[in-house]
């Protein structure tokens, strides 16, 4: 088992950036792939951005693609989701999840892809 919390989330006004964090404790971190999902107030969660457990393969979904980058830092246990030129449509919870896949270069950008769950960070981002 895992147990992941969030962190770095916050109000940026419109344009600005954020890099959130993910730190897991428990197994072996690198173990797993790592996805960002999001939910902003009456919607359903979404997939933000994921990265695998080797390789480093990542995806982005459309609506942040070319402002958000996901990466990992192994000997730290923490993904990390730098994002900039932030919108007032990207305010959410923010929350990272994992999963052991047998592949090494697969994510899921399903969030019933995923075992465990942080707690979330809060995103606001004014006009």
């Amino acid at each position: 088992q895992v147990q992941l919390v969030e962190s770095g989330g916050g109000l940026v006004q419109a344009g600005g950036s954020l890099r959130l964090s993910c730190a897991a404790s428990g197994r072996t971190f690198s173990n797993y792939a790592v996805a960002w999902f999001r939910q902003a107030p009456g919607k359903e969660r979404e997939f933000v951005a994921g990265i695998s457990r080797q390789v480093d393969i990542t995806g982005y979904a459309d609506a942040v693609k070319g402002r958000v980058t996901i990466s990992r830092d192994n000997a730290k246990n923490t993904v990390y989701l730098e994002m900039n030129s932030l919108k007032p449509e990207d305010t959410a919870v923010y929350y990272c999840a994992a999963k052991i896949y047998p592949s090494g270069s697969y994510f899921s950008r399903s969030d019933r892809g995923y075992d465990y769950w942080g707690q979330g960070t809060p995103v606001t981002v004014s006009s």
